[in-house]
Order: structure tokens, then sequence, then C-alpha cells
């Protein structure tokens, strides 16, 4: 028995073919880890399908002009085509009687566009962020109806437009406010962790007395001082969002500059930055790519919380915490809170499954099945 098993053919042997065996099949042949990790992240149904939801989301607010607009995206009118979309077009053009830009929701301008050989392509929904439709047949703020699918807020400006342009807002600033804070604490987490001593001391010193700065009250005098914007924001937001992703940048960089690959390339004679930049770097980015999603989640919210106590971004930009507040001043108006609390909500949770997946999918500990 032991001289047959001996002699047998394995799965490793090239003649176990012509045995009439199988050969083994390596199930990963040449699979990077970053693929292996993006099989694992596919397989996790939830987390995939977020993915997919929360793309075509973005993509669509990105498109939102193509999708919501009080202006149509062509008009011919008497043989000749417009594109008011790109430029303005006096009331005169398509037989008013003023000089002023065209209202394309004017009961009057729309007959004269359907007239004859005449037409327009209107837009999905023909409102943008901030039409007012002064020809409303309902008082504002006005229930869900054919001309207002989502109703309209207290200013009379169509609740489903505000919400596609806030959503784009709201992520736009997320993302910008993300990838800020991934610059800051990957570059202050691997400095502490690949120096250590002094510097890491010096740093650990700087942190503790900077996170106890009163962030909201930072932001209330910086409001009261300057005007609002977007930019402000991202300034004062981007100058404490760094400090969570920092520290666990710190223990992967503090972990890897003791393995052997590193001891190695400060023999060779590779310079400290090349060994941070392309050895341990690339092996201590699974917090970093794991933060993502529950960073943008965390944006997401402090923009509307900001919004919600009017210290947000400008009086008139598109705002999902700006609806929550109407929504609050008016309970009356159920419409508000409901459809704005609903875009939150599945935003954050699409988030939310995104980073859950990533997470496990990350996990060296998963086996590839």
């Amino acid at each position: 028995m032991a001289e047959f098993a001996t002699n047998a053919p394995t799965a490793a042997d090239p003649g176990a073919a012509d045995s009439g065996m199988p050969p083994a099949i390596d199930p990963t042949p040449g699979w990077s880890p970053a693929y292996r990790a993006w099989r694992r992240f596919r397989r996790n149904r939830l987390g995939y399908g977020s993915l997919i939801v929360f793309c075509a989301l973005v993509l669509l607010s990105l498109a939102a002009e193509l999708i919501s607009n009080d202006r149509p995206l062509l008009v011919r009118y008497e043989g000749q085509l417009y594109f008011p979309m790109l430029r303005d077009y006096p009331e005169k053009v398509f037989g008013g009687d003023f000089e002023t830009p065209t209202d394309y929701l004017d009961p009057f301008i729309r007959e004269r566009l359907a007239q004859g050989g005449n037409w327009a392509i209107y837009t999905l929904n023909p409102y943008g962020a901030n039409t007012i439709n002064y020809f409303a047949k309902y008082p504002n703020p006005a229930p869900p109806t054919r001309d207002n699918w989502l109703g309209t807020d207290d200013r009379g400006r169509d609740l489903l437009a505000q919400l596609i342009y806030g959503f784009r807002v709201s992520v736009l600033f997320a993302l910008v406010l993300t990838a800020t804070g991934v610059l800051l604490g990957v570059l202050t987490g691997a400095m502490q962790g690949f120096f250590g001593g002094k510097v890491d001391l010096a740093f650990q010193r700087f942190i503790e007395i900077w996170s106890s700065m009163p962030e909201l009250y930072l932001l209330i005098i910086f409001s009261a001082v300057f005007a609002p914007s977007v930019a402000l924001l991202l300034v004062l937001l981007s100058l404490f969002g760094w400090m969570g992703l920092s520290d666990y940048v710190r223990a992967e960089f503090l972990r890897n500059r003791q393995l052997d690959y590193v001891k190695a390339a400060r023999a060779l004679g590779v310079g400290n930055w090349q060994i941070i930049w392309r050895h341990i770097l690339p092996n201590s980015l699974t917090p970093v790519v794991t933060f993502l999603p529950f960073r943008m989640s965390a944006a997401i919210l402090s923009l509307t919380s900001l919004d919600f106590l009017g210290l947000g971004v400008p009086p008139g930009t598109p705002s999902l915490g700006e609806l929550l507040s109407q929504g609050k001043n008016n309970i009356d108006a159920w419409w508000i809170s409901l459809f704005t609390f609903g875009v939150l909500v599945l935003t954050l949770l699409l988030l939310t499954f995104m980073g859950d997946a990533l997470r496990d999918a990350l996990d060296p500990r998963k086996a590839e099945r």
C-alpha cells in the first residue's frame, strides 16, 4: 500500500492527466490582492447593490440640469432652433411683449411654443433648483400634485428639484471633505508611525490640544465674521476631520515598520520617503479604504446639521438641512420632512452597507472560495 501511494500520480504531477485523474486547478491563478478583495466585495449582495444604487444616484444628480430644469432642452419656433439651456432668450423672441428673459412656465409662452409647427422638449421635471412657479394653482407649501410630484416648500420651490440638487451638493461636499481628510490623515499618521520618538510624541500632544477645540463655536464665530460659503465650511471642517484616520494610519505604520521587508529596504539604502510611499503605505491602506464610506456619511450629516442650524451653505443653495428646517417650521406640510428625511436616510444606509461590505472584503481572514 505504501508503494502504491508513493507511485500514484498526484494532482501536481504532469502525468496525472495521462492516468485519467483530473489535474488540480488553482481557484485563484494570478489574482492580485485587490482583485481578491473585489471578488469578496461583489459576493456581498447588499454592499454591492448599495454601490450600484449610490453610483446611479450620484450620476443622476450630476446630470440634474438635464433632468430637472425650468428651461427646455430644445425649442423649435417659427422654423428656427433655440437652446434655452445654453443662453437666455428674451420673451419677444417667442411672441411676448418684454425684453426680459423668458419664463417657460408662463402658460402664454407654453401656448406659443405648442402652436403650429412649434415644439419644445422639456426636462422630466420642469423646475430648477430655485424656480418659483408664479402660476401655481395652490398656495405654498403645496402638497404633491401632477405639476409638483413631491409638492413645494414654503417658498414655492419644487421639492423634487430641491432634493435632486441638494443631494448633489451634499455628495460633492462629502467627497471633497473626505479627500482632504484622507490626505491630511494619511500624511500625519505616516509621519507619526514611521519616525516615532519625538515626532510621534509632538504630534500626539498637538492632536490632543487641537481635538479639544470647540469646533461648533468656531463655526459660529467664523459664520458671524465671514460671509457663508461652501469653501469656508470645507476649510473649517477639514481642520478637524483628519484626526480620526490619522490614528489608524499611525498604528499601521508602527506595526509595519518593524517587518522584515522594511528592514531589508533600509539595508539596501532606500530613503525614508521612498520606503513610506512604495513599501509601507500600500500595505497600510486597509483602514484608509474602509474609512471612506463612513467618513462620507459623517460629512453629509455634518453639512445637514449645520444647514439645519443656519450655519451651512449660503442662502439660495439647495440643501437637505434647510428642507428639514422648513419641515420643522411647517408641521402641516408633512411632505417636506418625509421626503427629505427619506433621501437622507437612504443615502446614509447605502454608505453604511458599502462600508460594512468593504470592511469584510479587506479582512485578510476572509478566505477566497
